[in-house]
């Protein structure tokens, strides 16, 4: 019932788009001492929200497949900007601040999609 209006759609792709970030951050910090991982990072929300839905096939995870272009449409490599020694990208303080900002979008998502709620409750009456 909910998937109708588009206030919910666009709050539950909020939602995914921040659960899809903090896994890509996970993974990253999983592999910060792996020699040669190149850090992977979310494209921006409104970026991906706009964007048509990829229905070709696509690796699940880095090394599956091609992985770089088959990421996703909302993961990307991240640029290198510093390497390690061992060909590392990976910075764990850079990823700490995406994992707080991951938490914010996950909690904006919540609020829109609760504040909708909220609205359509109150247009019925209820």
């Amino acid at each position: 019932m909910f998937e109708n209006f588009e206030i919910f759609q666009m709050s539950q792709a909020m939602a995914r788009h921040a659960a899809n970030w903090q896994g890509a951050i996970s993974r990253n910090i999983a592999h910060a001492d792996t020699p040669g991982y190149r850090a992977v990072e979310a494209r921006p929300f409104a970026e991906v929200y706009e964007t048509p839905p990829n229905t070709a096939m696509r690796a699940e995870r880095p090394g599956h497949v091609a992985a770089a272009e088959s990421l996703g449409p909302a993961l990307r490599t991240a640029p290198a900007d510093m390497l390690s020694p061992n060909g590392n990208s990976v910075s764990v303080e850079r990823e700490m601040t995406h994992a707080a900002s991951a938490r914010h979008q996950h909690d904006m998502a919540l609020s829109i999609y609760r504040s909708a709620t909220g609205i359509w409750r109150t247009g019925l009456g209820r």
